[in-house]
C-alpha cells in the first residue's frame, strides 16, 4: 500500500518456518514486515481457524467456504483491514476475501472482523499472484479490489508495478462474466500506467464515461489516509473495468 506499504488450519506463521521457501514466492508485494501487538497475535492465535484460509493448490469451493452462494469481492493488498471490515459489515450480503502478505496488518484485520462478529470476510495471508493462479476458480468472482498498491515510483522499478498485462488477464479469468476489476492509486503517474495497461487488453472494458477514471464510487470507503491526502491536495484515481460476457 502506498501509505505503508498482497481440514486441518495451517497458521501464516507455521506455514513460513514449515516452508523456506514461502518468503520467495512473495512477489506481488514488498514485505515490510513490523512487529504484531498483542492484539494482533491473540487474534492470529485464536481467530485465524475462523477467518484465515490457507493457501492451496487446487481452488476452493467458495460456497462451501461461506456456506452460501452470494456475490463476491476479493482485495488484493488489504493493508491494515479497515476498508476491507467496513465493506463486509455495511454489506452483509455480500462475501468479501482478503489477500495480504504483512502479518500485523492479518492479525489487525482479524481482530477487527472478530470485534464486529461478521461472518462474511475471510482472509489469506500469501502472495496475491499464486492465490488467484491456484486457490481461486475461474469465474467465480463478482468484484477484484486492488486499493493503492505500492506505485514502484521510480522508473526503474515500474517493472515491479503489480498491474501489468499478464496480471490484469489473470484477474479477468477469475471474474464472473460481467465482473468488475477496480482499482485505486494516489500516484497520478501509475494511474496512468493502470489506464495505459487496462486499455489494451482484451476482454474488458471500461466502465469511465470519458474512457479513462470514474469518481470514486460509494461503497469504496474513504479511508483516513485519503482524506488527509485530499486536504493536501493529492489526488486519487479510480479505474473500474468490467469482464465483457
Amino acid at each position: 500500500m502506498s501509505d505503508s506499504k498482497t481440514d486441518s488450519i495451517t497458521t501464516p506463521a507455521a506455514e513460513q518456518a514449515d516452508n523456506p521457501t514461502y518468503m520467495r514466492r512473495i512477489r506481488s508485494f514488498v514485505l515490510r514486515e513490523g512487529r504484531l501487538t498483542k492484539g494482533q497475535q491473540h487474534a492470529l492465535d485464536n481467530y485465524w481457524a475462523d477467518y484465515g484460509l490457507a493457501y492451496q493448490a487446487d481452488a476452493f469451493d467458495l460456497t462451501k467456504v461461506f456456506n452460501r452462494d452470494n456475490p463476491r469481492v476479493l482485495e488484493i493488498g488489504f493493508g491494515m483491514g479497515q476498508s476491507l471490515v467496513q465493506m463486509a459489515s455495511e454489506t452483509p450480503d455480500k462475501d468479501f476475501i482478503g489477500i495480504e502478505v504483512h502479518r500485523p496488518g492479518v492479525g489487525a484485520c482479524i481482530a477487527l472482523a472478530q470485534s464486529k462478529g461478521l461472518t462474511n470476510i475471510k482472509i489469506f495471508q500469501h502472495d496475491a499472484v499464486e492465490i488467484l493462479e491456484h486457490s481461486i476458480a475461474d469465474n467465480s468472482l463478482d468484484t477484484v479490489q486492488l486499493f493503492f498498491p505500492d506505485p514502484w515510483h521510480k522508473k526503474r522499478h515500474h517493472k515491479r508495478r503489480i498491474v501489468q498485462p499478464e496480471f490484469a488477464n489473470l484477474v479477468r479469468k477469475k471474474l464472473k462474466p460481467g465482473g468488475v476489476f477496480h482499482m485505486a492509486t494516489d500516484w497520478q503517474n501509475y494511474a496512468e500506467h493502470m489506464l495505459e495497461v487496462m486499455q489494451q487488453m482484451p476482454g474488458y472494458s471500461n466502465l469511465s464515461a470519458t474512457n479513462d477514471y470514474v469518481e470514486r464510487p460509494a461503497h469504496r470507503p474513504l479511508t483516513k489516509f485519503e482524506q488527509r491526502g485530499h486536504r493536501l491536495g493529492h489526488g486519487v484515481w479510480d479505474l473500474m473495468y468490467k469482464k465483457e460476457s
